[in-house]
């Protein structure tokens, strides 16, 4: 895990190594543990070094070669098998890294050596002989790649901050800003918040012709629909298991420190659980504790922490201690987010760290895999087709989860028919100016209600479009803030098209979601972990950070950015905290980066 820089100059001037040195340095907390620059003609290549596999010098980068020049962020977890296949094909390896892996399968297999490898990555080699860059983005975007490319340059990196030097002017993106405050939506397309930066999407490859300055981009990757498979639960709980395990061990690969996120909810436990049983040496987890009883999920995690021996590390942040790391974590982050519980989750990784936890395992992905989220009962429900059917799955549905029978008839509207899903959002973002009301993007809500008629269709677009994506964005800023790697086995692709493969109505029954994960934990597991209705995730107190309201009115109605986006005079008590938040957290981003409108 660590950070990657580049910049190709198409006037074929030299770099200047300056350039390349200020893009590094941003991001020293990816990588503390070493930097390196290479330079040639109008080409250069910086990296900043986090040392998870391979700790000796052998594992510098850029990693350089007779032919290839590669700077690398990730991991690939199966790289011993792939480096075992290569062996017998006649490559001999200098070093023990998944680095100089890439490199040699490359040179075995071309473009196509990442659909070899499993795990998370952003990498760019450089091919001297063809005169071309090899751009790489893991399948479903764990690992950041941005870039810029313009009559000058094309320039990328692991972060936006490395780039934002590199625009003539630092201007919002405007359909992005909105479809935020609209909708909640962020990381949804390849626009940014910044207009002329741009986020490769994932599970694509870049090819970029040094000779010609033309690049082109294209898809090695794409989550099909599944075969369903035909077998009994108890052969689908078999085959998960069995992947899971595989998932886990292979992100247990690590030449530091593993420990695990452990919430207290599903997805978090069967996660320690299994690593815990699997790892040499007492597994260690992080908790963050909300100080407002609503909502904190401790008991949980204790519960989780004493049936399988973890050592158990709690923080516990105050609203003072929110408003002492909010301007770091706005700039971490560098685009809004739309609550403060991104907050709490980098506090855990703060604790991870003080525990000497450099890789971090976590939960990401359960909910979209294993139909974990209450809107998705809204396509179950259109798949049961006797009326008097449906009426006995809504009940169960409503006995076995956080919604009642009311909540989750609302639920089945909203999320049913595109005129009220719209009128509801327009109506709650009232307070924005007429004159952008244009910037409303209706193909957002039709896309969606056109995904939720059919559960694949909407786990593909939450997967790939909306949910998940922003999920891994906050977790990858979060975790590399304090120099910490995560890593995410709900997401082991192979674990993932299982997941999907599996028939719906063992992934929800009798009115119980994520059912087979719940009968994976086995009989002997604590019974208020696996049968658990209610799920939180790390939630902050926001009730009690956000206690004084007029502070965040004061703020949002001082900002000279919003005055040209909302009506200020709007902006009162009666506005909700997640409201107020969005606001808050797009002022004070604007602040932070010098944004013009």
């Amino acid at each position: 895990m660590c950070g990657i820089a580049g910049i190709i100059l198409k006037d074929f001037a030299g770099i200047n190594k300056s350039d390349l040195q200020s893009m590094t340095d941003k991001i020293i907390h990816r990588g503390p543990d070493g930097e390196g620059h290479y330079i040639n003609s109008n080409i250069g290549l910086g990296h900043r070094r986090l040392a998870i596999l391979d700790l000796s010098e052998a594992g510098h980068q850029p990693m350089i070669d007779e032919e290839f020049v590669l700077t690398y962020n990730g991991e690939i977890y199966n790289y011993l098998e792939i480096k075992e296949e290569l062996k017998k094909l006649g490559h001999i390896f200098k070093t023990d890294s998944d680095t100089e892996v890439i490199i040699y399968a490359y040179k075995e297999w071309s473009t196509d050596c990442v659909l070899k490898f499993n795990g998370m990555w952003a990498f760019a080699l450089y091919d001297k002989t063809k005169k071309e860059l090899f751009v790489s983005r893991d399948r479903f975007g764990i690992k950041p790649f941005y870039y810029i490319n313009n009559e000058k340059g094309f320039y990328f990196g692991s972060e936006i901050k490395q780039l934002i030097h590199f625009l003539p002017e630092i201007k919002v993106n405007r359909e992005i800003l909105f479809d935020f405050l609209y909708f909640s939506y962020q990381h949804h397309t390849n626009g940014t918040f910044f207009k002329g930066i741009v986020s490769m999407p994932a599970g694509h490859n870049l090819i970029y012709n040094l000779d010609h300055n033309k690049f082109t981009i294209s898809q090695y990757y794409n989550l099909a629909k599944p075969k369903i498979i035909d077998a009994d639960i108890d052969k689908c709980i078999e085959l998960y298991k069995k992947e899971f395990n595989s998932a886990i061990n292979l992100r247990l690969r690590s030449d530091v420190k593993v420990g695990t996120c452990l919430s207290g909810g599903l997805d978090s436990s069967y996660v320690a659980k299994v690593a815990s049983e699997k790892y040499k040496g007492k597994f260690t987890a992080i908790t963050g504790q909300s100080i407002d009883t609503k909502n904190d999920e401790t008991k949980y995690a204790r519960i989780v922490a004493e049936k399988h021996g973890l050592e158990m590390n709690v923080t516990a942040p105050t609203k003072k201690d929110f408003f002492r790391v909010l301007d770091d974590v706005i700039y971490f982050q560098e685009e809004p987010f739309g609550t403060p519980s991104i907050v709490m989750q980098y506090f855990v990784m703060k604790k991870a760290k003080e525990k000497g936890c450099i890789v971090m395992l976590d939960g990401q992905g359960g909910d979209e895999t294993l139909l974990g989220y209450e809107r998705y009962f809204v396509p179950f429900l259109k798949t049961i087709k006797p009326p008097f059917e449906r009426i006995k799955i809504f009940k169960q549905l409503s006995n076995n989860s956080k919604l009642s029978m009311k909540e989750l008839f609302s639920y089945y509207v909203y999320f049913s028919i595109p005129f009220i899903r719209n009128y509801v959002l327009k109506y709650k973002g009232k307070y924005i100016l007429k004159k952008n009301k244009k910037y409303f993007n209706f193909s957002i809500s039709s896309n969606f209600i056109r995904a939720s008629k059919n559960l694949f269709n909407l786990q593909k677009h939450e997967i790939t479009k909306i949910q998940l994506q922003k999920l891994l964005k906050f977790e990858d800023r979060n975790s590399m803030a304090h120099s910490v790697e995560a890593r995410v086995p709900f997401i082991d692709y192979k674990l993932l098209e299982l997941a999907l493969s599996i028939p719906i109505n063992y992934k929800i029954k009798d009115g119980w979601s994520k059912y087979i994960l719940r009968r994976c934990f086995g009989q002997n597991e604590p019974k208020e972990i696996v049968w658990r209705k209610n799920k939180f995730g790390f939630e902050a107190p926001t009730d009690i950070w956000m206690e004084n309201k007029e502070f965040f009115i004061d703020e949002i109605k001082s900002s000279t950015f919003l005055s040209k986006i909302i009506d200020k005079g709007k902006v009162n008590k009666e506005f909700d905290n997640h409201t107020l938040w969005k606001l808050y957290s797009v002022s004070k981003w604007s602040e932070k980066f010098n944004v013009k409108f």
